[in-house]
Formats: C-alpha cells, sequence, structure tokens
C-alpha cells in the first residue's frame, strides 16, 4: 500500500469574485495500491494550488482516503471529453458583454428619475429628459423607456443564441459526423507529433493544439475531507448537488448550477465542451497536409495521473468547419508519460468555466 499527501484548493465556478485564502484548503492521506507520480505542486499557499508529495511525519493526523490511483482516462472525463463538439453561438459572449452596461444604464436611469425634482430646480439636466411618453391610458418616463431596451437585449441575444445552439445540436443527433483518423507518432510533455489527419468528407479542419489540465475533484471526497455530509451544508463555493443526472463536469462539483449556457439537449451526450477551470495549453498550430507538430505548454506539466481529488488530463483539440459553416471542435484523450523529475509551477492556470468563453 501506497500513501501520499494531496493538497487542493480548487477554483469554484465564480473564482473571480472569490477570495481563495477564503477557500478551504484540502487535506487527505491517500492510500492506494498504486505508487503516486513524482512529487507536483501547481499554484501558492496563498492561491488556488494542486500539490501531490510524499508522506512525511506530520501528516499522520490528516483525513485518510482510499481510492483509485490510475494513468488511465477516467470514465467521466471520457464521456464529456471525447469526440465532436458544437462550437456555441457568437452570440453568447457578445450578450455577457453587454449585461454590465445593461444593468448600468438602468441603475442608473432609476437613480435620476428618484432625484428628478432636485435636478430639475438645480437645472443640472435639461427637462426634457423627464418628459414622461403617453403610452396607452399610462405615462412612462422616457430616461426609463431608453434604459429597459438596453437592459433587456442581452437576455434576448440569450434566448436567439440558446434557440440557435439547440438546432444545430438536433442537427447533429439528427445526423452525426464519423470520427476522423489521426495517428500520433510522437508525443512528449513538450511536443507532439501527428504523423496522420484524416477528417470525413464534409468537414475541413484548419488548426490544432495540445492541453492540459486537471478535473473537477470528486465531490462525495471532497465533502468527507473537510467533514462535512452529502446532504448538509457544501462548502465555500459550492452549491448543492443536482438530483438528476450529470450533464457537465460543473455538476458534478455542484459549482454550475443556474450558469449551464449555451443550453445543452437533452438527450444523447453533452455536445457542448465545458472548459476546464484549471487548464493550461500549448499554441495553435494551422493545419495544413495530413501532418502537424504541436507544442506543448510552456510550463512543463506532469503526465496523465487520476485520482479522486487531483486529476490531471492531457488532450489534443481540432479546430473544424463543416460546408454548411457551422464551427466544430473534435477533442482525444491522449497518455503523456511522467518524467521522473518534480514539476513546480508557481502559479494555477485558472479560467472562466462558462462554455461560451
Amino acid at each position: 500500500m501506497y500513501r501520499s499527501v494531496q493538497r487542493v484548493r480548487y477554483p469554484p465556478f465564480d473564482h473571480e469574485n472569490i477570495d481563495p485564502v477564503e477557500i478551504p484548503l484540502v487535506e487527505v492521506l491517500l492510500e492506494s495500491e498504486t505508487p503516486p507520480p513524482p512529487s507536483l505542486r501547481i499554484g501558492s499557499e496563498s492561491s488556488w494550488i494542486i500539490e501531490w508529495r510524499e508522506e512525511t511525519e506530520g501528516d499522520t493526523a490528516l483525513p485518510k482516503i482510499n481510492t483509485e490511483v490510475t494513468r488511465e482516462t477516467l470514465p467521466f472525463l471520457m464521456r464529456t471529453r471525447d469526440g465532436w463538439y458544437i462550437e456555441p453561438d457568437p452570440l453568447h459572449a457578445i450578450a455577457r458583454k453587454m449585461i454590465f452596461p445593461g444593468v448600468l444604464v438602468l441603475v442608473l436611469a432609476l437613480i435620476l428619475h428618484a432625484l428628478e425634482p432636485a435636478l430639475i430646480s438645480l437645472s443640472l439636466i435639461p427637462d426634457f429628459i423627464f418628459t414622461p411618453i403617453n403610452i396607452g391610458p399610462l405615462d412612462y418616463p422616457l430616461m426609463i423607456l431608453i434604459a429597459f431596451p438596453v437592459f433587456v437585449i442581452p437576455i434576448l441575444l440569450r434566448v436567439v443564441a440558446n434557440i440557435m445552439d439547440i438546432r444545430r445540436q438536433n442537427e447533429y443527433i439528427a445526423n452525426p459526423l464519423s470520427s476522423p483518423e489521426v495517428e500520433i507518432s510522437n508525443y512528449s510533455v513538450n511536443s507532439l507529433e501527428i504523423s496522420k489527419i484524416s477528417f470525413p468528407e464534409d468537414i475541413k479542419a484548419t488548426r490544432a493544439r495540445v492541453q492540459v489540465g486537471v478535473a473537477i475533484p470528486e465531490r462525495g471526497v471532497l465533502l468527507d475531507a473537510i467533514g462535512r455530509s452529502k446532504y448538509g451544508q457544501p462548502a465555500p463555493g459550492m452549491s448543492t448537488e443536482l438530483p438528476e443526472r450529470r450533464i457537465s463536469t460543473a455538476d458534478e462539483h455542484g459549482t454550475g448550477v443556474g450558469e449551464s449556457v449555451p443550453m445543452p439537449v437533452s438527450r444523447g451526450r453533452l455536445l457542448l465542451l465545458e472548459p476546464m477551470r484549471v487548464q493550461d495549453f500549448g499554441p495553435w498550430s494551422n493545419v495544413i497536409g495530413e501532418s502537424v507538430t504541436l507544442l506543448g505548454p510552456s510550463h512543463t506539466w506532469p503526465g496523465n495521473i487520476y485520482s479522486a481529488l487531483i486529476a490531471i488530463h492531457w488532450e489534443i483539440v481540432f479546430e473544424a468547419l463543416k460546408n454548411d459553416g457551422t464551427k466544430m471542435k473534435w477533442v482525444k484523450p491522449i497518455i503523456i508519460e511522467s518524467s521522473s523529475n518534480g514539476v513546480v509551477i508557481d502559479k494555477l492556470p485558472v479560467r472562466s468555466g462558462r462554455v461560451e468563453s
């Protein structure tokens, strides 16, 4: 039996508005029949951190977990990060950028409307701005009529974009694409050589890259490690568990509730690729001909290693374009061997978990 220590402070969905120090650091003593990888630490004590190291004398009091350690891709990653995916409609990104200006304009309009008598008496704002507009039996302030549509436009754009996404997903389900033929001749943590690329006739690959990330920790193990029950109060940054089946990796962690936009269809496998919140990648390489060399991330990462709390996952991503103009992605998990040396990266590369970003 092999023993090692795992220390994790994984970023929640809305990590931009959270101080990492306020999120509890999960520390466990892992017992497994498989030897752990060489020591690794990505991140810092005062921020988000992923650490896997040897056991020391002071670690005996840590909560113990007994879980599988493997280099084979975990089943939930094969279900959610393997195959063809549809690129979300660009209207989603536009709508998200318009939310803050829309709310700001509406709030300012309400404030000015509340201060209308004082502003008019001080002659700070022209009177016509507060002129009411008669619509039916009621009068409406002109400023509110201008501000409210600006506030509503992002919502309407979201609705239109979701309708377009659902239509494209249903079209794919009715006529799915076959998997391309991709042969990898040589790969390591620094580069990867693809010797054969053959995509279906009605779709063309445009560019590709290698990316690596840390998957969301298993919810049950995370709660046990911090002494909380499954049906009790969730950990900071985590919402309650969804009662239905998991359709995305965020639902497993319990931090994606209410944020699953764009909208996936309710049947078949997930066709919208959710980004890993901890992710690094190499540069994009244009796909010209039947071979391409992909460079790895600028930092040297560990190879594939999977456990309940720490799961380091490698994959290649191809961007492609169908004949009808639909943008697609094809994702294939890959196995990268770890070097015999330990890995230290000072900053954990954190990104948004939103699909449209």
